[in-house]
């Protein structure tokens, strides 16, 4: 008998695991959590999920509930005798505590990687992490999904000629770097220094941005001090527009009044973290048919190499 795919969700995600599940072909299932007064949850399975491979889905972004939200689901899961228990995680929280940058830290991206294995998941699947090698803090495989699949086709609307690609910083040279050979266009990079995290000492622009119609990439705007910075930056330069491209919208503190003040022309994000507020020059594209067609192919036991572009 063929196996069978069910597709669950954690509080955080629930609207985009809906879009996934209607994308495949199924409706999403029935998951309870309970939440006791002093904080404490526990969700609940309400269907059988014996024999089944099953997909959780859940974004890991504070508050940490969130993560432990979709440990509990793994464990319940397994627990339940599933046959295979996926975790979508469409933003891999603490994926920036990835090495020791400084003496007495955590790793933080390496212990999740840890409690996952632990809690009992099979594969990950997930979208445009921070660092490439926190797939290889796994013993289970990692299908590492990219926006540029979505991004592409979009940026290619903006190519009338003047486009150049930017990076926000040396960091993101490679990701810009793949996106300008794509489109066959110029590259500009931002040199930023910091003095602490989330705050920039001093900002400078490397290349020719006059004239041009400018288009920044990065994996998440997260306090926007670097985007909206780096935008205002090339139109001194003589910029005509600045567009930016974030797979994940973090968007913590500031962030929505500093992009409505910045003379950036529209942030272009994904809906691997649902917004906090609405913004007239912040667009959504969804990653829900992405993400359905991976699943599908992976129930399949068909290649999903496609999807990986940049």
């Amino acid at each position: 008998m063929p196996v069978g795919v069910k597709i669950f969700s954690g509080r955080a995600t629930s609207i985009l695991a809906t879009k996934i599940a209607e994308n495949y072909g199924i409706p999403l299932g029935n998951v309870i959590v309970t939440d006791f007064s002093d904080g404490e949850f526990q969700p609940s399975f309400e269907e059988t999920v014996r024999g089944n491979d099953v997909l959780i889905i859940q974004s890991t972004m504070p508050p940490s509930d969130n993560l432990f939200e979709l440990l509990l689901m793994i464990d319940a899961a397994k627990r339940a005798s599933a046959r295979k228990i996926i975790a979508a995680i469409p933003y891999f929280g603490f994926a920036r505590q990835d090495r020791k940058d400084k003496p007495r830290v955590a790793i933080g991206a390496k212990l999740v990687a840890n409690m996952l294995m632990a809690a009992g998941v099979d594969r990950i699947m997930t979208m445009d992490l921070h660092a490439d090698q926190i797939q290889g803090f796994f013993e289970v495989p990692v299908d590492h999904l990219y926006a540029s699949t979505i991004f592409f086709e979009e940026m290619k609307k903006f190519n009338t000629g003047n486009l150049i690609m930017a990076a926000p910083d040396a960091g993101g040279t490679k990701r810009a770097n793949s996106y300008a050979k794509k489109l066959d266009v110029g590259l500009a990079i931002c040199h930023k220094s910091r003095k602490k995290a989330n705050e920039i000492a001093e900002m400078t622009v490397i290349g020719d941005v006059f004239g041009k119609d400018v288009i920044l990439v990065d994996d998440m705007c997260d306090t926007a001090g670097t985007l909206t910075k780096a935008a205002d930056l090339f139109i001194e330069k003589g910029a005509l527009s600045v567009r930016a491209f974030c797979t994940h919208a973090v968007l913590s503190g500031p962030a929505y009044e500093r992009i409505e003040k910045s003379k950036i022309t529209e942030l272009i994000v994904t809906d691997t973290i649902p917004l906090k507020q609405k913004s007239s020059k912040i667009r959504v594209l969804t990653v829900s048919d992405l993400f359905s067609e991976v699943i599908r192919n992976m129930a399949n036991n068909e290649s999903i190499s496609s999807h990986f572009i940049i």
